[in-house]
């Protein structure tokens, strides 16, 4: 079985991304890891350079600026490097520079990826998902926050990334059938330096909106405030071995009673109904479960 893992990423040290401990936390997984570099202000390769493995193949990147449509730029950019890896890879690991994969669920994932493997009906492996916020203490616990997505996809050219990157379907817009697996992505896109964070905003909704609507929603303050927060949870596990540096190298403070709780009342039902009937109401699946 031959796994290739691949990844997109700009101006990584700019925004302190946790793009070394994305890469490195599957690492251990792959046979290689496509980088699709983009054209960085900053020293991401360098970054990128420092993980020293021969595994690492990068390949350089224009971002196209003046797309500003839905995120589109980062669905173009995975499909740079899922096109990149090796034609005899089995299965494609996608890992986005804010993820990061616990090691304890590492033989799960090599379980199921050789159980899975020559099974044609099976096109991708379903992860769970957690969301970090403020800090590496607490997690997002609201309806806006997704619970499930896919990272590991067959090695088939046919399957793509799909609007902003956040999943894939098969082409043109048919949705891939996968196995739900007993593992977790640890998403830390929302738990940086506030300062880091308001100009990771300002830069990712250049993607998404024109230069008004930033100004109105974003605006010029030097720091994010992460105080506006509907519902947040205690983060009760451990957090990934690749993390731990980052975590020990947190200079701000972020505290939050999470007994405060902003939920508008239709979430509060749909909290009801699934804590009843397991199922929750109205969640976007970009994937059919089999």
């Amino acid at each position: 079985m031959k796994v290739s893992g691949f990844t997109f990423v700009r101006n990584a040290v700019q925004y302190d991304y946790p793009v070394v401990e994305a890469i490195t936390s599957i690492l251990p997984l792959c046979d290689e890891f496509i980088v699709a570099l983009g054209n960085s202000t900053d020293s991401t390769r360098e970054l990128i350079q420092s993980i020293d493995s021969p595994k690492i193949k990068i390949i350089d990147t224009i971002w196209d600026d003046a797309l500003r449509e839905g995120g589109q730029t980062f669905a173009i950019e995975t499909n740079k490097a899922f096109e990149n890896i090796s034609p005899d890879a089995d299965w494609a690991f996608y890992i986005q520079a804010d993820e990061v994969v616990h090691e304890k669920y590492h033989e799960n994932i090599r379980l199921a990826m050789n159980k899975y493997k020559d099974d044609k009906k099976v096109e991708g492996l379903l992860f769970n998902y957690i969301h970090f916020y403020g800090s590496y203490d607490y997690l997002g616990d609201a309806y806006r926050w997704y619970r499930r997505e896919v990272r590991i996809i067959k090695n088939d050219k046919s399957i793509a990334s799909y609007k902003d990157a956040q999943g894939f379907r098969k082409k043109p817009n048919i949705k891939i059938n996968v196995k739900l697996i007993d593992a977790y992505v640890y998403h830390y896109g929302w738990v940086r330096d506030p300062r880091k964070m308001q100009g990771k905003r300002r830069s990712f909704n250049h993607f998404y909106f024109d230069d008004e609507w930033i100004e109105k929603n974003v605006g010029e303050a030097e720091s994010f405030d992460y105080s506006e927060i509907d519902a947040l949870r205690r983060f009760e596990g451990t957090h990934p071995i690749v993390m731990q540096p980052r975590i020990e190298a947190m200079n701000w403070q972020f505290d939050h009673d999470i007994s405060r709780n902003n939920l508008k009342p239709k979430d509060k039902l749909k909290r009801i109904i699934e804590k009843w009937t397991g199922w929750r109401m109205g969640e976007f699946r970009n994937y059919k479960i089999i």
